[in-house]
């Protein structure tokens, strides 16, 4: 679905005839206007979807946001607290569920979670994985060295080996950050963000706070589709291809006229809200009730830190 700000599709799509390729037989690269285009693109769409995916019927759609907060909120702090990775292993299990629940497809939601963050986490654990930055026992000797090594006033020891302990807290490191993003995502995912800005109310958030998220939300989208008007209109008036100098020089044009643009309706839009009464308290067309079905979830996410951290404790 396509959005009044994005691009059209016909416009970003690759092309799969002769048109790629020039006369001299070399493939044309895409240039920095057209990549920025369908970064922009992009980048609305994924907004777009993602108001779709919480308006959609769903378990955590149709929660009281207010409730929803408090209780993803502690399945995170519980998550922070657990050593067992079997624990967390069986909350992101919980996450699965709770987004299959939601209406949220799992190859969406698995891709949207381990894309970057917990692989990164992974690559930062990576060294400890070895008796060289974290001793323990060897698990599997990758190379054995034949004497002991040193390295100036450091001991090297006698071989490279992955160790038990090493092992064990990458992947407590890895899974809990997995189950972390999980849950952060979940709560992105089915909240509108107007009610999720109100729902942070709750928590005695500083309306000044609030009132700077929420126009920097409707800032970001409403700055990229104006940049997303000024590149298309600048590539639908192209005749042939720009070399790598005139687009440098156009996107440095178009920084500094987003930037005057930026601030001359920043200055309109703040004159038009306190005309208009505005106080710093979000207000949306929902109304929060809570009902009788979202303090029976809530109790049963009680329920359930209470049950894994006792058996994390209890487990060891």
């Amino acid at each position: 679905m396509t959005d009044a700000l994005s691009t059209p599709d016909w416009m970003t799509e690759k092309g799969t005839g002769d048109c790629q390729c020039l006369s001299a037989g070399r493939i044309r690269r895409e240039s920095a206007v057209q990549k920025t285009i369908m970064g922009l693109s992009r980048a609305i769409r994924e907004s777009v979807f993602s108001e779709q995916i919480a308006g959609r019927p769903g378990l955590l759609q149709e929660t009281d946001p207010r409730i929803k907060t408090i209780g993803l909120l502690g399945l995170l702090i519980t998550t922070s607290f657990l050593q067992n990775w079997y624990m967390i292993l069986a909350l992101y299990g919980l996450t699965l569920v709770m987004a299959f629940a939601s209406s949220i497809s799992l190859t969406f939601f698995v891709k949207r979670v381990w894309l970057f963050i917990p692989v990164f986490a992974g690559i930062i654990a990576l060294p400890s994985l070895f008796n060289i930055f974290r001793p323990g026992d060897p698990l599997l000797t990758i190379w054995d060295f034949g004497g002991e090594v040193t390295l100036g006033p450091w001991s090297l020891g006698t071989s490279l080996a992955v160790t038990h302990q090493g092992l064990k807290g990458a992947v407590l490191l890895i899974l809990r950050v997995a189950t972390s993003v999980s849950l952060a995502v979940l709560w992105a995912l089915t909240t509108h963000w107007a009610d999720l800005l109100k729902a942070l109310r709750v928590f005695l958030v500083p309306r000044i706070f609030v009132l700077i998220l929420s126009m920097t939300y409707r800032y970001i989208f409403l700055i990229l589709g104006l940049a997303t008007d000024m590149f298309t209109a600048r590539t639908s008036r192209m005749v042939g291809s720009s070399s790598p100098r005139e687009d440098r020089r156009f996107v440095a044009s178009s920084m500094a006229t987003l930037l005057g643009k930026s601030h001359t309706l920043s200055e309109d839009v703040y004159s038009a809200m306190i005309s208009r009464g505005y106080t710093g308290e979000p207000v949306t067309l929902h109304r929060f009730r809570a009902v009788t079905g979202d303090w029976l979830w809530l109790g049963a996410i009680f329920l359930l830190t209470v049950a894994a951290l006792g058996s994390d404790r209890f487990i060891g």
